[in-house]
């Protein structure tokens, strides 16, 4: 049987880190103490306007491919998730394959908002598992500042930009053990940015809004209802996860969603406090830190879940 393996990890953040009271000075009307009470975060990271999210996910993907000590040519599939991708199209995937210097393999986005790497990653695991292709490369990359709005203090501290990806290889030996996705089309208008170009002109709003109170409900509902079934398909009852690595979106999302499964907060990886919520990439950019600290190991069970407008949701269980 083939199965899909996580070889490798990398991640990326633009610029200095840009801190609550860095905002408060550029006029958004806001605290340090208010944001950090309400969502847990401290400082984020803010790409320059010359800077793509194809360069955020190149830097990431150089890091992945090289630990997983493979050459950008092995690559025989990229995926992409973002909600910002450089232009309409051509795909980012195809963008950072070009910039990756490799071509051939098949290479696509997907637009799952802040699941997306959630719904990337299961979808080159089935790839894998298929015999379609041997060698993947999985990015979540955002530019989300692109999209705030500036004035609006409920969103715009919020965010930040950045990118994850790893590499992931067919093996004799498990890794992806199970995964569930899911999607509530019908709570589209909660979290969106509805808004599009057309004849050349923007209608609607093209800023992201959101409803925080109906986001957070559902969002600590759907991440402990997914992360149960994901280790049920497993088999794996939900004491034996060593990790949960859930989308950093709030640091009280996060630890609800720890409470709920029963599982103790030093089994919980968190850092929304310095990066904010970039959506696509903040899992795989969790990850990467997880383990360059040295606290994911092989041999951990490792439940990542995204939850993101759509409205969308969906785990993966990844034994190291």
């Amino acid at each position: 049987m083939i199965h899909a393996r996580i070889t490798g990890t990398g991640s990326c953040l633009p610029g200095d880190p840009v801190s609550n009271l860095a905002l408060v000075a550029r006029g958004v009307d806001t605290s340090d103490e208010w944001i950090v009470e309400r969502t847990g975060i401290r400082t984020r990271h803010l790409a320059s306007a010359g800077t793509a999210t194809s360069d955020l996910a190149l830097e990431a993907s150089r890091m992945a491919i090289a630990a997983a000590k493979l050459a950008p040519a092995d690559i025989d599939l990229i995926i992409v998730a973002t909600s910002t991708p450089d232009f309409i199209f051509p795909s980012t995937a195809c963008l950072l394959q070009a910039k990756l210097g490799i071509k051939g393999g098949a290479a696509f986005d997907v637009q799952a908002v802040c699941t997306g790497f959630i719904y990337a990653l299961a979808t080159a695991d089935a790839m894998i598992k298929t015999g379609m292709h041997k060698k993947a490369l999985v990015v979540g990359a955002e530019v989300f500042s692109r999209i705030l709005d500036w004035r609006d203090r409920g969103t715009c501290v919020l965010f930040g930009d950045g990118a994850g990806a790893v590499v992931l290889e067919a093996s004799d030996k498990p890794g992806i053990r199970a995964s569930s996705l899911h999607a509530d089309g019908s709570q589209a208008g909660i979290l969106c940015v509805p808004g599009q170009v057309a004849g050349g002109v923007v209608s609607g709003d093209p800023f992201l809004r959101m409803d925080g109170q109906a986001v957070f409900k559902l969002a600590v509902k759907v991440l402990d209802e997914v992360a149960r079934e994901t280790a049920a398909k497993a088999n794996l009852p939900l004491e034996k996860i060593d990790w949960l690595i859930p989308h950093q979106a709030n640091v009280r999302i996060l630890n609800s969603t720890a409470k709920k499964l029963g599982l103790p907060t030093d089994h919980l990886i968190v850092t929304v406090d310095r990066h904010g919520n970039t959506s696509a990439a903040s899992i795989p950019l969790a990850l990467d830190h997880a383990i360059r600290a040295g606290r994911v190991k092989p041999g951990h069970q490792v439940m990542l879940e995204g939850v993101g407008g759509g409205f969308t949701w969906g785990a993966v269980l990844v034994e190291m």
